[in-house]
């Protein structure tokens, strides 16, 4: 399912996420995400946003569970939405579940 107001957001894959999320040269905001999943079209919107205003600091992508079972099993995920933020190529914060931009900025402010 695409949506015009993700442009910003980068889909990635099992076969592309090393080389888009692992080697950024920015910190990378992955969505594991879910097409069956009410709470992730819901902050589709605010991760679109964050990845227009703060594109000079940060990276946002999404990534299909479904599809991609490797990257969801490696690290963990468990639950729809996960957004897990990667810098150097290490996951260094995990938050699971729907959030307004505010607190998402906020809880991602110290690490990125």
């Amino acid at each position: 399912m695409t949506l015009a107001h993700t442009e910003e957001v980068v889909t990635v894959t099992d076969a592309t996420f090393a080389e888009e999320v692992l080697a950024a040269d920015l910190p990378v905001l992955v969505k594991f995400t879910a097409s069956w999943c009410p709470p992730c079209r819901m902050i589709a919107p605010v991760l679109a946003e964050i990845a227009q205003e703060e594109a000079h600091r940060l990276k946002v992508v999404r990534l299909d569970v479904d599809q991609n079972p490797s990257t969801t099993t490696a690290y963990g995920v468990l639950s729809m939405p996960t957004l897990m933020l990667f810098r150097a190529g290490e996951p260094v914060r995990s938050l699971v579940g729907a959030r307004t931009k505010r607190r998402l900025l906020e809880e991602l402010g110290d690490v990125i």
